[in-house]
């Protein structure tokens, strides 16, 4: 498994393009912007024309897509996946996206006879350069070990979390906390601030105690310097809450947290704070301080 595919070179693609290479693995990828192709070219990578591409010269593709339709069309769209998929190909679906999604792209997949993984990771951009990530592996157990030298180069864990589509599962539970914590942060620095506080001494001394997470390491530096560069974008949570929303419905399971916090990632989309880091709910919060 020495060639690796990505396709969709963003901030997610491109931090594992950038490890994956410097670990020696051959890297080709398809984005359908240039800017990432010409990224990854710089690093050393390999651009192809479309996924199908993709899948021809690749032991094993990993799948970092925005939504939904993007993931559809990657797969069966012209020129998609599907067209360039065997059986020697390994292909790990690793975002955040219904179950309904997940079922879609393996039953479409393993029809053209590739073997499909459900693995979504948890942790931001930065924590993907950094290799700072966890891995939620799911699907055929044998295809995850042989898989795993590549999962170890991209995480600092990789989990086997049983049949198909229980990594997302996973990662349902796992983001619903992440977008909870990114509020109350958020909303904890801005109590602070208003109170005449210094934020980097909010920062330091919280981080001592208990109410330290690491939404506070990695979000609160980005408040404190009110800069938000987008480790994980304010409207990819909003898509994911979505998503963890009515799969909680589905289930008849109430998720107040959740639901109020949703209100808040809305608005921030609303008022143009999307394409922002999550931690830019700081700033939203900020704005509405009333003397």
């Amino acid at each position: 498994m020495d060639r690796i595919g990505i396709v969709g070179v963003g901030i997610m693609g491109i931090a594992y393009a950038r490890k994956l290479l410097a670990a020696g693995y051959q890297v080709v990828g398809h984005d359908v912007a240039s800017s990432p192709m010409l990224a990854l070219e710089g690093l050393g990578g390999h651009p192809a024309t479309s996924s199908a591409e993709v899948g021809k010269s690749s032991d094993v593709v990993l799948l970092a897509l925005p939504d939904a339709p993007a993931l559809r069309d990657t797969v069966a769209g012209p020129e998609g996946l599907a067209e360039g998929a065997g059986q020697r190909l390994v292909v790990v679906e690793m975002g955040t996206f219904a179950l309904d999604d997940k079922e879609w792209v393996r039953t479409r997949l393993e029809s053209a006879g590739a073997v499909v993984l459900d693995a979504p990771v948890s942790g931001t951009g930065l924590q993907a350069e950094a290799g700072d990530i966890v891995i939620y592996a799911s699907g055929d157990p044998a295809t995850i070990e042989r898989t795993r030298p590549v999962f170890e180069t991209l995480a600092k864990t990789t989990y086997d979390v049983g049949e198909y589509g229980n990594g997302s599962k996973m990662k349902y539970l796992a983001n619903l906390l992440v977008s909870v914590h990114n509020l109350a942060t958020a909303e904890m620095f801005v109590l602070g601030t208003a109170a005449g506080l210094d934020p980097a001494r909010i920062l330091e001394v919280i981080s001592a105690g208990v109410g330290s997470s690491r939404i506070l390491e990695i979000r609160g530096p980005m408040i404190v310097a009110d800069d938000y560069p987008p480790a994980a974008r304010l409207s990819m949570f909003l898509k994911d809450l979505d998503v963890i929303g009515r799969f909680a419905r589905d289930l008849g399971v109430p998720t107040p947290m959740l639901d109020t916090s949703l209100s808040w990632y809305q608005l921030a989309v609303e008022e143009g704070l999307g394409e922002l880091d999550a931690a830019a709910l700081a700033r939203l919060l900020a704005d509405r301080i009333h003397p």
